[in-house]
C-alpha cells in the first residue's frame, strides 16, 4: 500500500512545504498581496523605461552624428570633398561634447558603478574607450598636435547605444513568458452575496468567499467547485493542452480559463498563497539564482575585462615603441577596448536562464534549483514512484473478500471506509468511490492514528479497525490468504478488526498510456528506469514487466527509499528521484536531482529541485531533454562569445597591419554589438526547443 498513510496528513503538511523560510521572509518583506500579484512587473517596467531611454539617446546622437561626419576633415579627405565652416574644429568639439556627455552618459554612469563595486566590466571598457577618444580629440582642438577622431567617437557611441537598445529588447523578450503568467489573473471577480452577484476588485477577494465564473472567463483565485461543471483550459499553467473536466468538489487554479459551463467556486487561496503567485515567485527566484555555468561566465567576463585593459595599454605602448603616430596607437587601443567589451559573454548564460525557467513554468516544469536542472543531462538512472506517476493513480475496487465469517464483504468495506473518508490517497479515493456506488453509510471513526508507512487505525462502532499494507501483516506474523492476489495488476489492502484479519480489498490501477512512450524516450537516451513501490512483489513485477523497466523495488516504506537512492549512487549512477514531495523528502534530498510530482495546487516541495505540475512521466522525459537543450544553448553562447574575442582582439590590436587591414573603433563597435545580438537571438531560439522534446 504505497505511501498510504502519509497521505492522511498531506493537507496539514502543505503549509509547511509551500515555501522555505527564506522565501517567506522575502515575500513578507515585499508585502505581496493580491493587489501586487504581477510580481516582477516593477523590473519589467523599469526595463521598458531603460529601453525607451536608450532609444531616445540613440536618435539624438544620430541627429548630431550626421553633421559631425559631414564637417569632419578626415571624412572629407576620404570622400574627396572640402567643406569647412568658420570655426569648424570648435563646432565639431561642441557637437561631440553633447554626444559624449548625453549619449555616453549610461556608459559613464555604469563605469562609476563598477569602480565603486571594485568590479570593472563592460561599462569600464566602453567608458574608457569613449573618454580617451573624446579628451584626446578635444586636446587637439585646443593646441595639442595631432588629428581628432570626433567622427569615430560619435559613430562609436551611436552604435553602442543601438547595440544596447537591441540587446535590452532581447532581454525583455526573455521575460515575456513570465509576464504572460503574471497577466493571467483577471482584474475583477463576481462575488456571490446571498441572491446578489457583486463585482469586486481581485485584491478584495477573501478566503471562503463564493465566486461566480461565467463561461469563457478566467478563474480569479484557487478554489473548490461548489456548484456546476465545466471544462477548464489550464495549458498556460500546467502544460496540459486538452481542456480538463471539473465537477463538484474538484479544485480549480486561478488563471485557468473556464469553458462553456458556469461555476460557483469557494475561494481557498488568494494573493501570495495562490498557485500562480507561487509559480511566479519560484520562476523569479530560479531566474535570480546563479548556477555553476553562470558563475563560470561571470568569472570569464571579469577576466576578459582585465585582459582587455592590459592588452589595450600594451597595444598603445607597442605601436608607440614601433614609431607610429600617437593618434594611430591610441585608435588601436580604443578599438581593442571596444571589441573586448564582455557584453556577449555576460549575456550568454543569464538570457538562457531567464528563457528556460519561464518557458518551463508554462509547460508544467517548475525549476527551484538551476544547477540541478542543468545537470539533468547527466542523469543515468531514474527512480520512479508507481502510483499516480507510472500509473494513473485512479484506483477502482475490483474485489472485496471476507476471511472471517463474522463479517460480510459489505461490512469489511463499510468499516474500512470510515478510516479512508478523509484521505486523498488514490487507494482511499477508490474505496470511498465504491462505498458511494453501493450507497453505504460511512460510520464515524474515533481515536484515529497513522501507522507510519503501513496504514491507518481507528475505533469504529466500538471495534479497533486497521487498514494496512502487506508489510504490516508480515511484521505482525499474520498469514496472507493464498487467494489475496488473483491478478498481478491489483493492489491489495487488508482490514483487521480487533487485531484479527477480517478481509481484504483489491484495487486495480491502470498504467498510464504516456508511461510507455516516456520509458522508450529514457531508453533511447541511455537512462535506466527503476520503480520503488509499497506494493507487493507480484504487482510490482507485473507493472515492471509491462513497461519494460530495468528493475523494481517492492514493499518499500518511505524511509527506505533514501537507502535505495544511496545504494544506486554508490554504483556510480547519477540518480533522479521522483516522489510526491512530502513523504519522499529524504530520498528527494539525497538524489542528484529531486523531482516532485504534484497535482493541481500542490506545487511546492522544499526538498525537490524540480516540480512537475502534472504527474505525467512524459513530462519528466521532456524535462531531461529540455535540460540538455538548455545546456547546449549555454555552451553555444559561451563558445561564440569567447571565440569572437579570441579572433577580434588581435585584429583590433593591428596584427594584420602589414597586410593592409586595420580595424577602426566604429567597425569594432559594430562587431561587438553584432556579437551581443547573435547571443541574444540564439538564446531566444530555445523557446522552440521545448515544443520539440
Amino acid at each position: 500500500m504505497e505511501n498510504h498513510v502519509e497521505h492522511e496528513n498531506k493537507e496539514m503538511d502543505h503549509s509547511k512545504m509551500d515555501m522555505t523560510k527564506e522565501e517567506h521572509a522575502k515575500m513578507d518583506h515585499s508585502k505581496m498581496d493580491h493587489s501586487s500579484i504581477p510580481m516582477g512587473m516593477e523590473g519589467h517596467d523599469h526595463h521598458k523605461m531603460m529601453i525607451a531611454d536608450f532609444k531616445k539617446r540613440f536618435w539624438l546622437v544620430i541627429v548630431l552624428t550626421i553633421p559631425i561626419l559631414i564637417i569632419s576633415p578626415m571624412i572629407q579627405d576620404l570622400l574627396g570633398y572640402h567643406y569647412l565652416l568658420p570655426g569648424n574644429p570648435y563646432i565639431l568639439f561642441a557637437l561631440s561634447t553633447i554626444v559624449y556627455f548625453y549619449g555616453g552618459w549610461p556608459f559613464l554612469k555604469g563605469f562609476v558603478g563598477e569602480v565603486k563595486k571594485g568590479a570593472p566590466g563592460m561599462m569600464t571598457l566602453i567608458a574608457m574607450a569613449i573618454s580617451v577618444a573624446y579628451f584626446y580629440s578635444s586636446a587637439t582642438v585646443f593646441g595639442l598636435k595631432g588629428v581628432d577622431f570626433f567622427w569615430e567617437l560619435a559613430t562609436l557611441i551611436a552604435i553602442m547605444l543601438l547595440g544596447h537598445w537591441i540587446e535590452m529588447k532581447s532581454v525583455l523578450g526573455a521575460s515575456k513568458a513570465l509576464q504572460l503568467l503574471v497577466s493571467m489573473m483577471p482584474a475583477d471577480a463576481h462575488r456571490v452575496e446571498g441572491d446578489k452577484i457583486v463585482d469586486i476588485k481581485l485584491e478584495n477577494l477573501l478566503k471562503g468567499d463564493v465566486i461566480l465564473i461565467k463561461p469563457g472567463e478566467k478563474i480569479p483565485a484557487d478554489g473548490v467547485i461548489l456548484e456546476g461543471s465545466s471544462y477548464l483550459n489550464e495549458s498556460m499553467l500546467t502544460g496540459e493542452s486538452k481542456p480538463v473536466k471539473k465537477e463538484l468538489n474538484d479544485k480549480v487554479i486561478g488563471g485557468s480559463i473556464n469553458g462553456n459551463g458556469s461555476l460557483k467556486v469557494t475561494v481557498v487561496h488568494t494573493g501570495k498563497d495562490s498557485y500562480l503567485s507561487k509559480v511566479i515567485k519560484m520562476v523569479e527566484e530560479a531566474q535570480k539564482t546563479k548556477s555553476k555555468m553562470q558563475n563560470l561566465s561571470d568569472r570569464a567576463a571579469k577576466w576578459l575585462t582585465y585582459i582587455a585593459l592590459s592588452i589595450g595599454f600594451a597595444t598603445l605602448a607597442v605601436w608607440l615603441i614601433l614609431g607610429f603616430p600617437f593618434v594611430f596607437a591610441l585608435e588601436r587601443m580604443v578599438t581593442v577596448m571596444v571589441i573586448a567589451c564582455p557584453h556577449a559573454l555576460g549575456l550568454a548564460i543569464p538570457l538562457v536562464v531567464a528563457i528556460s525557467t519561464a518557458v518551463s513554468a508554462q509547460n508544467g516544469l517548475l525549476i527551484r534549483n538551476r544547477t540541478a536542472f542543468e545537470e539533468s543531462r547527466k542523469i543515468t538512472l531514474l527512480l520512479f514512484d508507481k502510483t499516480g506517476t507510472l500509473t494513473k493513480g485512479d484506483f477502482g475496487v475490483t474485489r472485496i473478500e471476507s476471511v472471517d465469517e463474522k463479517y460480510t464483504s459489505d461490512e469489511v468495506l463499510r468499516l474500512a471506509s470510515a478510516l479512508e473518508q478523509s484521505s486523498e490517497h488514490p487507494i482511499a479515493v477508490g474505496i470511498i468511490k465504491k462505498v458511494k456506488e453501493n450507497k453505504v453509510t460511512i460510520p464515524k471513526p474515533e481515536n484515529f492514528n497513522a501507522i507510519t508507512g503501513k496504514g491507518v487505525e481507528a475505533d469504529v462502532d466500538g471495534k479497533r479497525v486497521k487498514v494496512v499494507s502487506p508489510g504490516y501483516l508480515k511484521d505482525e506474523k499474520i498469514t496472507i490468504p493464498e487467494d489475496a492476489y488473483s491478478d498481478a495488476a491489483e493492489t491489495v489492502v487488508f482490514v483487521l478488526i480487533d487485531g484479527k484479519l477480517a478481509g481484504y480489498i483489491a484495487l486495480a490501477d491502470e498504467i498510464r498510456p504516456e508511461s510507455f512512450e516516456a520509458i522508450k524516450t529514457f531508453k533511447k537516451n541511455n537512462i535506466k528506469v527503476f520503480m520503488a513501490t509499497g506494493d507487493n512483489e507480484i504487482t510490482a513485477k507485473s507493472v515492471s514487466d509491462k513497461l519494460g523497466l530495468d528493475g523494481y523495488f517492492s514493499e518499500v516504506l518511505p524511509h527506505q527509499k533514501v537507502e535505495i537512492v544511496k545504494d544506486l549512487q554508490s554504483k556510480k549512477e547519477f540518480v533522479a528521484m521522483t516522489g510526491d514531495g512530502v513523504n519522499d523528502a529524504p530520498a528527494l534530498a539525497q538524489a542528484n536531482v529531486g523531482i516532485a510530482v504534484g497535482s493541481g495546487t500542490d506545487v511546492a516541495a522544499e526538498t525537490a529541485d524540480i516540480i512537475l505540475v502534472n504527474s505525467n512521466p512524459q513530462d519528466i522525459a521532456n524535462l531531461i531533454l529540455f535540460g540538455k537543450a538548455t545546456y547546449r544553448k549555454m555552451i553555444q553562447n559561451l563558445l561564440w562569445a569567447t571565440a569572437y574575442n579570441v579572433v577580434t582582439i588581435p585584429l583590433a590590436a593591428g596584427v594584420l597591419y602589414s597586410s593592409g587591414f586595420v580595424l577602426g573603433p566604429a567597425v569594432g563597435a559594430v562587431f561587438m554589438s553584432l556579437s551581443t545580438v547573435i547571443v541574444a537571438v540564439n538564446a531566444q531560439l530555445l523557446k522552440k526547443q521545448i515544443n520539440k522534446v
